[in-house]
């Protein structure tokens, strides 16, 4: 068995409300930043999984995103390996 890494990003699906976001993007001008616009505040979690093949490792990634990181009505996720 080995040991891969990966990290999940999860991110309000396009449409979806984001208050956090947009009391970020609300913020700038305070900051005499004003060009920054479309602000979206997500989540980034890092995991190690052991595995016999990173394919593996993957889909195992893949159903924890599915189940339990993101709701599927109102969040994307993507799943990237680290190196």
């Amino acid at each position: 068995m080995a040991e891969f890494r990966f990290c999940v990003s999860v991110m309000p699906k396009p449409g979806i409300l984001d208050p956090q976001g947009r009391a970020v993007e609300g913020s700038l001008p305070y900051l005499g930043v004003d060009s920054v616009s479309s602000v979206r505040i997500g989540r980034r979690v890092e995991l190690t999984v052991e595995a016999a093949t990173e394919s593996g490792a993957r889909t195992i990634v893949e159903r924890l995103a599915d189940d339990l990181l993101a709701n599927p009505l109102i969040e994307a996720w993507t799943a990237e390996a680290i190196v």
